[in-house]
């Protein structure tokens, strides 16, 4: 209740962009939700995470698994028999094991907007790839819909602002799923940051850790796409190409028109330093690195690093770093230096350690080590379900009180701005300068053109 009555209580920036007239109409659901009602939930994209969270809403009481929507059909009927080969072969822990037993039935859709039509659903989980998160998320909203939708929020950083106009003008809760938002470590550790425990913070720090060395995602060719897999409908908004088996399924996270790993990981590490730093947005970033080691068909980059520089005097550090292994860190995935003390963190625990005197300086320490450790990760649950179990149970709660959620849209889109400065400065070679409020680069023409892109017809926002 502490952190939702700071969100609650933040300035929200509202300067933005026209969100334009949807080709969709307001429709309201014709099932009001009470205290004590199940809430009616359509799936939209029931593959890898999707279906994570359709086992995770399923696993709450008052969730009904109302409709299902899914552009490949094996994925669509829960049939993991039917799913290609090939897929099964090479990406086995990636494809849903499916099989779910629903009390009831749900309805079928091979397309969004005719879900988003049908008026028994009061909310959508949306888990398409991140591409179309913005498009079917604005649709959900004057479709009348609550929406919880996976991370990364955009594909683009113009997108998060006419989701938040687009909320703003209706009355639809709207949830982001930013793990740690939901986390109970992060939750009583932001309380401690927050209350002053490490002194004037001056660096946050994480990384995102994986070695592809030395295929990568591998080289291939265009090819035609499986019989039951909708490939135009998966490019929706951007540019049509031929279909590509390591662009889909699953790999479209290395390529720039569709994520990235900023957007991937980034998003997680870089929303929860900004949270426990009590941050909006940076004022200066720069960037150094490149793909300098895989020789794959990926265009985003193997090796990063990038500097957020704030008004304030903070500066959080990001590295990607996709070709080796290991950890950065005594303890945890971030790093929170402030001046008594240095706090470690992930989604099993934390630990805050007492600074030492320097040159010069002659105290005694602070404090004694503080240290949480997540009961659910000591019983085992090595996965995010508990943080996103977070998450899914406050929506739902929210959809029936209309509180505002622990991720609210601002908070998503702020986050997830982070991971879109970063490809932005990486691509450009230059320091930029941000300006917050109006959401453009003061020094940069260039960056301003990657701020958004035109979608390819008939999608429109």
């Amino acid at each position: 209740m502490e952190r939702r009555d700071f969100l609650k209580s933040a300035a929200v920036l509202t300067a933005g962009f026209t969100t334009n007239t949807h080709i969709f109409g307001t429709v309201t659901s014709s099932h009001k939700t009470g205290a004590n009602d199940k809430v009616r939930m359509g799936f939209i994209g029931v593959g890898n995470r999707g279906s994570e969270l359709l086992g995770l809403f399923m696993q709450q009481p008052d969730c009904e698994v109302a409709a299902l929507c899914d552009i490949y059909e094996p994925y669509l009927h829960r049939d993991r028999s039917k799913v290609n080969e090939r897929w099964l072969k090479d990406l086995t822990d990636k494809i849903p094991k499916m099989g779910e037993k629903f009390p009831k039935q749900p309805k079928l859709y091979s397309d969004f907007r005719k879900l988003l039509d049908d008026k028994d659903i009061d909310a959508v989980c949306i888990a398409t790839p991140d591409h179309w998160h913005a498009y079917i998320t604005i649709a959900a909203i004057k479709a009348g819909k609550d929406v919880y939708c996976e991370k990364p929020l955009t594909s683009t950083l113009r997108e998060g602002r006419k989701m938040v106009e687009a909320q703003a003008a209706s009355k639809q809760v709207v949830a982001v799923g930013i793990n740690r938002r939901g986390n109970i470590a992060y939750q009583k550790l932001v309380a401690e940051i927050h209350a002053g425990r490490i002194g004037q913070i001056t660096v946050g720090r994480a990384a995102h850790i994986s070695n592809l060395f030395p295929n990568g995602i591998g080289k291939m060719q265009p090819e035609e796409p499986p019989k039951d897999f909708n490939w135009d409908m998966w490019l929706g908004p951007r540019a049509y190409r031929p279909y590509q088996y390591n662009i889909a399924p699953y790999k479209f996270r290395w390529w720039g028109d569709y994520s990235s790993q900023m957007g991937n990981w980034g998003v997680h590490h870089l929303d929860a330093l900004r949270w426990l730093m009590n941050e909006t947005a940076p004022t200066y970033i720069s960037a150094h690195g490149g793909k300098y080691v895989l020789n794959h068909d990926a265009d985003i980059d193997d090796t990063a690093f990038v500097t957020f520089e704030f008004a304030s005097g903070k500066i959080i550090t990001y590295s990607i770093m996709e070709t080796t292994s290991g950890g950065m860190f005594p303890y945890g995935e971030l790093e929170l230096r402030g001046t008594d003390g240095i706090a470690y963190a992930y989604e099993g625990g934390y630990r805050i350690r007492p600074t030492s005197p320097g040159q010069f300086q002659n105290w005694n320490k602070h404090f004694d080590e503080i240290s949480f450790d997540n009961k659910m990760k000591l019983l085992g649950d090595a996965s995010s379900a508990d943080s996103t179990t977070g998450l899914i149970r406050d929506f739902l709660d929210c959809v029936k009180s209309r509180q505002t959620p622990l991720c609210p849209l601002e908070e998503g889109h702020r986050s997830t701005s982070f991971a879109h400065l970063a490809n932005i400065a990486l691509a450009t070679k230059e320091r930029l300068h941000w300006d917050a409020v109006n959401e453009r680069f003061l020094n940069s023409e260039k960056a301003n053109e990657m701020l958004g892109y035109e979608y390819r017809r008939p999608w429109t926002i």
